[in-house]
């Protein structure tokens, strides 16, 4: 795990139609997680967007980190898109432990 990195990046310069979209490469624990969910969370109270997170990249996501997402998309209605199957069970996972 030492020296892997996570970038968040915003796809479109500006937010188009409405709608931003953020990519996320490398690893993604709590940390960097809990700094995705401010960057969208600031992100739709400036600009009024609705906010898709791209996770194709993702090469680690851990069970503190599909908590994270698991309340971006219940509590921000944040569309996660381009998760691999095994992800998305452990994001489900992690909702259903939530509730």
């Amino acid at each position: 795990m030492k020296g892997m990195t996570t970038r968040i990046t915003q796809l479109e310069g500006r937010v188009a139609g409405g709608r931003a979209l953020l990519r996320v490469e490398g690893t993604l624990g709590l940390a960097d997680a809990e700094l995705l969910e401010q960057v969208c969370t600031d992100l739709k109270a400036q600009t009024g967007a609705s906010v898709t997170v791209d996770l194709t990249d993702i090469s680690f996501l851990d069970h503190a980190g599909a908590s994270v997402l698991a309340r971006l998309r219940r509590e921000h209605e944040v569309n996660i898109e381009g998760l691999h199957l095994y992800m998305e069970q452990v994001i489900e996972i992690a909702e259903r432990a939530n509730q």
